[in-house]
């Protein structure tokens, strides 16, 4: 089995486990083409989707600017018709800024609050492993997408493939942007299809395609306000002995992909040393009877998520504070 029929194998079985959600659903997915359901691997629906707006910090603003511009006209598209395609969802959202600030969870969340399919689908994979149907495939893409609105299409570091156009471009390439671009453009103010794009290289993104994402938002790393929810929210259910503004205070540049990672191994370090004082003996074996055990952790401390960050930032820290 090549890897075409295996990525056809795999759409087959999700379009079998999707058909038992809804009838509605069912009723959708049994009138599809052949392309269509390839693509139904990258599909997501709202029920799958784990994270919400509760679990984001430090993104108020944007989040409320999502929910007032966005969700609310695709979730009540006859209210916001009201005054012709003015106020209507609009076609194309841009989310931009460094890597690992959530710019992925955010269009997770999106979709969640907003009740919308998601596809959320990176432009090289159709370009990389369907080398040939690549515009049937985003032809396939957009009808797909208007069937199961309100639906998504996520793409990630969408600068890849809407990058400023040249004369060194691909024919390919060239030919399926121009395609992307009519199918954009074809999708109706009272629709409920969205193109979400994201990208850490905003300025790489053709003109043409950034006038097509009028709502443009920038998630950058977050400031000490920001760091101060993310970090609350990291360690809600976290027993820590020591002020999380220090937390703060030492974590400066930092993303939120980055705090979740260094709180993440500060809980290893405390795990590693129970296991060390209480689970290992002399001759380095486990000790037996792991059921049931009653096992009480410390709390965490300044010192595990210190010790958890990079050698550099380490000495940064020792040189500019009284840190020992």
């Amino acid at each position: 089995m090549n890897k075409s029929e295996a990525f056809k194998l795999i759409s087959e079985c999700h379009l079998a486990s999707l058909k038992n959600r809804s009838p509605e659903l069912k009723k959708v997915l049994s009138s599809l083409s052949n392309y269509e359901k390839i693509l139904l691997a990258y599909l997501v629906t709202p029920d799958d989707i784990t994270v919400s707006f509760t679990d984001i910090g430090g993104l108020d603003e944007v989040v409320n600017d999502l929910r007032e511009s966005v969700i609310l006209p695709l979730v009540y598209p006859e209210l916001f018709t009201q005054y012709g395609s003015l106020l209507a969802a609009p076609k194309g959202v841009l989310l931009y800024g460094p890597p690992g600030c959530g710019k992925t969870m955010l269009a997770k969340a999106l979709a969640k609050e907003s009740r919308s399919n998601f596809i959320s689908i990176r432009m090289s994979t159709i370009m990389d492993k369907w080398f040939g149907e690549s515009n049937k495939l985003v032809d396939a893409l957009f009808s797909l997408a208007k069937k199961l609105q309100p639906c998504i299409i996520f793409i990630d570091e969408i600068d890849s493939f809407l990058r400023e156009r040249s004369s060194t471009d691909h024919e390919v390439t060239a030919t399926l942007k121009a395609e992307f671009m009519t199918l954009w453009d074809g999708l109706v103010s009272s629709g409920r299809v969205l193109v979400l794009g994201a990208t850490n290289r905003p300025g790489d993104i053709d003109s043409a395609f950034l006038r097509r994402m009028p709502k443009r938002f920038s998630i950058s790393l977050p400031n000490a306000e920001q760091r101060t929810k993310i970090l609350d929210k990291l360690l809600s259910d976290v027993d820590v002995e020591c002020d999380v503004q220090e937390l703060v205070d030492i974590t400066e540049g930092m993303s939120g992909s980055d705090l979740k990672e260094l709180c993440r191994n500060a809980a290893v370090n405390s795990t590693r040393e129970y296991i060390r004082r209480h689970l290992i003996d002399v001759n380095g074996d486990l000790v037996g009877g792991g059921g049931g055990r009653k096992i009480t952790m410390r709390p965490l401390e300044l010192k595990d998520f210190i010790d958890s960050m990079e050698p550099d930032r380490v000495m940064k820290l020792k040189l500019t504070t009284d840190l020992d």
